[in-house]
């Protein structure tokens, strides 16, 4: 069978950590009530507001706001990570994943501070965001079938054109319930670390 089929160690284990707590939140108040004050990342003025953790830029990677926007994320995150898992090695795309969350968290706070916004953040977008982006990279000229896009489109075009979108919703502040710049930040970092990677000799694409 064609390793590739197969889901490797880190994604395989990303995706049940997200699921197992993703259930524990949906079933158990106590759970919920204990990740929306402590593991939830905060960036607010407000003094009702619970207090900011540095922990937070990792643990908000593992909560979501409901069933879509995990699975919307996890299925990205099989889709994309299991040929990045690979191709990369599991310690180096473990690293590529993490940089690219906690990097999006800075981003999307970075922009929220500038504009004199409160911020909460939660979901593994960022992440996603950066994995999209290495493999648009990495795999240019593949075809790639994206929903609700009724033809194959190549990578390296559908990761562009992802990218702009982006920008120009978090720029027009139409869709306030999605951190935009959290997107972008996670593609920018990724594809600093995969340049900074492949300069060392440790990665060809």
């Amino acid at each position: 069978m064609n390793p590739y089929f197969k889901t490797p160690p880190v994604v395989k284990n990303l995706l049940i950590a997200n699921c197992v707590i993703f259930l524990a939140i949906t079933l158990i108040p106590a759970v919920n009530q204990f990740c929306a004050e402590y593991l939830q990342l905060w960036w607010t003025d407000s003094p009702y507001a619970p207090p900011f953790h540095s922990y937070q830029f990792v643990t908000y990677m593992f909560l979501h706001g409901g069933f879509a926007h995990l699975f919307s994320n996890m299925f990205a995150l099989w889709m994309f990570g299991r040929t990045l898992e690979y191709e990369l090695g599991s310690q180096r795309f473990l690293t590529y994943y993490m940089v690219c969350g906690i990097g999006a968290a800075l981003i999307q706070i970075g922009i929220a501070t500038l504009l004199g916004e409160n911020l909460t953040l939660l979901g593994a977008s960022g992440a996603v965001m950066g994995l999209l982006l290495a493999f648009g990279v990495m795999h240019p000229n593949n075809m790639v079938y994206i929903i609700p896009i009724p033809f194959p489109i190549k990578a390296k075009w559908f990761v562009v054109g992802y990218a702009v979108l982006e920008i120009m919703l978090g720029w027009s502040g139409a869709d306030t319930g999605v951190a935009h710049f959290a997107h972008v930040g996670g593609m920018l970092w990724g594809l600093a670390l995969l340049y900074w990677w492949r300069k060392k000799g440790d990665i060809r694409f």
